[in-house]
This record gives structure tokens, sequence and C-alpha cells, in this order.
């Protein structure tokens, strides 16, 4: 039964957030047709309180984000929650202040640009989508339910023993280093017309990417090493070609 328990746990987190993750392309997308409410809709309030309240939200969702993925928290942090739930807890931490993001989120309607061309507008829209494919794409090509947690609950079910993860360069990681983050970029940025408040949640998010990288990169090079060092000689951290 516990076994089970653990497992029924590791689903439920990961379909919750899937299901959060789903409705934030779409809110980003602006589809009000949809959603009760996206990054442009709803009534707007003051502007000097809406942009504080949207900078508070991103930050406490990028400290949540970041401190319970280091290496120290999870030490204090796995005293308490088994390793079979620990990535399954994570999940759902994260998924918790995703939806407290959405959910308050203000509207800053004031437009910062606006493509009218449309060829223009159709690439920036395609662009959109292209970034999120890239971004799941990427998650299969190292270990998806594994970065999810599920691979951790099974193994428990199962009784088998979790190897720890290999370093590998397939798919899109043989020619950048982030290629998860570059998805995020790419979507966050394609937006025919872009308003003060999702520039607000772009730039905030964009931010979040450049700290979040830097930390998770000294952690792959201390766990491993010079193949991490040499990879980081070849091969680029988001963009193709560029050194």
């Amino acid at each position: 039964m516990k076994r089970f328990l653990v497992l029924l746990y590791a689903v439920i987190a990961y379909l919750l957030f899937f299901a959060t993750f789903l409705y934030m392309i779409l809110f980003l997308g602006n589809y009000s047709e949809l959603l009760p409410k996206t990054v442009n809709s709803g009534d707007e309030i003051a502007l000097m309180p809406a942009v504080l309240i949207n900078l508070g939200l991103i930050a406490l969702f990028g400290l949540q984000h970041s401190i319970m993925a280091r290496k120290s928290f999870k030490k204090w942090w796995t005293q308490y929650v088994a390793w079979p739930v620990e990535r399954s807890t994570y999940v759902l931490f994260s998924t918790f202040a995703l939806i407290l993001l959405l959910w308050l989120w203000q509207p800053i309607n004031e437009p910062v640009w606006e493509v009218n061309a449309t060829w223009v507008s159709l690439i920036l829209s395609w662009g959109f989508w292209l970034g999120w494919l890239v971004l799941f794409l990427s998650t299969y090509m190292i270990d998806h339910f594994r970065l999810f947690g599920l691979r951790q609950a099974w193994s428990y079910w199962k009784g088998e023993e979790l190897q720890p993860p290999k370093f590998m360069e397939p798919g899109f990681y043989k020619y950048v280093r982030h290629p998860l983050m570059l998805g995020f970029l790419i979507a966050f940025w394609s937006v025919p017309r872009m308003t003060v408040g999702q520039l607000i949640f772009s730039a905030g998010m964009t931010t979040y990417i450049f700290i979040g990288v830097y930390f998770e990169e000294k952690a792959m090079l201390r766990r491993f090493g010079e193949k991490y060092e040499d990879y980081r000689e070849r091969v680029p951290k988001f963009f193709p070609g560029l050194k």
C-alpha cells in the first residue's frame, strides 16, 4: 500500500503540473476565448501596485524554484521527505507557485510594440509554439519522467535501485547546453503584441533563467567535472554557433 500511495502521489503531482503548465501556455498566448484570465485580460489596477505585485510573484516563483533545487536544501529536506517523493514534492511546490503567479497576475495593457505586418506576426505566432515544442522535446531527450519525479516513484514501486543520471549529449544538447531554457526564451519573446505586463513577465522570467542556469552549471561541474568542462568549451549555452 505504501508503494502504491507513493506512485499515486507522484502521478497526481505530475498531472497537476502538466495541467497548470498547459494553462500557462494559453495564458501567455492570450487565449482569452478559452480562459477566464490571461496575461493581458482582466481588470487593471494602478500602474505601480500592478508592477510591484507582478515582480513579487515572479520573485516568489524564482526563489521557490531555486532554493528547493539547491543541494544544501535537498540535504536538509530529505531528512523529512523520502527520496521516492522528493522530486514529486518539488514539482508540486513549483506548481503551487505557478498557480499563485497566474491567479494573482495583474494585467498592464499599455503596448510596448505591436507588429502590423502580417508575415512578421505569423512568424512570431509560430515562434511562440516552436518555443514550447523545443522545450517539450528537450525534456524527453534527457529523462522526462525523472525530471518530474515519476521515475523515482516507479523505481520504488518496483523495488528497484534508481541509478544516478549519466552525462549525455542527446539531440538538441549536441548544439546548445540548455535547449529547454532556449525553448522558454523563444516562447517568451515571440509576441506580435507586447504589453507592459507581458514584458514584465518575459523579462522577469528571462532574468530568472540566466540566474538559474548559472547555478545549474556550477552544480553540473561539481557532478561531472572534466566531462562537463569539456562540454562547456565545445557547446554554446543557449544559441547554436555562438560561443
